[in-house]
């Protein structure tokens, strides 16, 4: 496996999407998630994957349509996962561009090997693309390749937590993220870990807001958690 392979998946449905993170997670992945092909176009606009895992039945822009859209400026893998199994189902998905096709339902362990053998199949051509992928906020500017946040010519020291959750807001920029989300796996659903969530949030600001009591970049969202907002 790739190590530290960032993957998109691109579901919408609530229910797989989660199982599939957690799954993924647990395997050694970064994992981010889109809702639909519209929420997955503005975070591909910002962030480069290792790989795309996305539904082929979706409300608005289907996963077919998306794909063949995405292979006009994007060489990135995609596997698409689907309940149509037919053989000219399978012929349309790679005729768009995927890199497989794998029908529902399925094992996950079908789906992990099946990632596996498409990462081994291209390092090559992406060790050839390198894309450096920076976030700007105001003066304060973050480097989610290296993990580095700098404010001009310094470097902002960033404490581990403080460098995951950069990694997480990153990863999905203008989009709200829940306090379990931003918490990881391992402690979902411990309200204390949830609640220093909040504590975290707040030493973060005070690195990269100019008034860390009126956040421009890393907003509160009422009743959803937190988003990052940059330039």
């Amino acid at each position: 496996m790739q190590a530290d392979a960032h993957l998109l998946i691109v579901d919408d449905d609530e229910r797989i999407r989660g199982l599939l993170q957690k799954f993924l997670i647990r395997n050694g992945f970064l994992v981010s998630t889109a809702r639909d092909a519209a929420q997955a176009r503005r975070i591909l606009g910002g962030l480069e994957f290792d790989m795309i895992v996305m539904d082929v039945m979706m409300p608005g822009e289907d996963g077919v349509t998306l794909t063949r859209d995405l292979r006009k400026k994007l060489q990135v893998p995609i596997l698409l996962l689907t309940a149509r199994g037919e053989t000219a189902n399978r012929i349309e998905g790679l005729e768009a561009g995927a890199d497989d096709y794998l029908v529902k339902p399925f094992e996950p362990k079908e789906l992990l090997l099946r990632i596996n053998a498409i990462l081994r199949r291209v390092p090559q051509v992406r060790a050839a693309e390198p894309v450096r992928q920076v976030i700007h906020m105001g003066p304060v500017r973050y480097d989610a390749d290296r993990g580095e946040m700098w404010r001009g010519e310094t470097m902002v020291r960033l404490t581990s937590t403080e460098a995951q959750l950069m990694r997480i807001f990153a990863a999905q920029p203008g989009v709200a993220l829940s306090r379990e989300t931003l918490v990881g796996d391992a402690a979902r659903g411990d309200a204390a870990q949830e609640r220093a969530v909040d504590v975290q949030i707040t030493r973060l600001r005070r690195k990269i807001e100019d008034d860390a009591k009126a956040p421009r970049y890393l907003q509160t969202v009422r009743g959803e958690g937190y988003m990052l907002q940059p330039d």
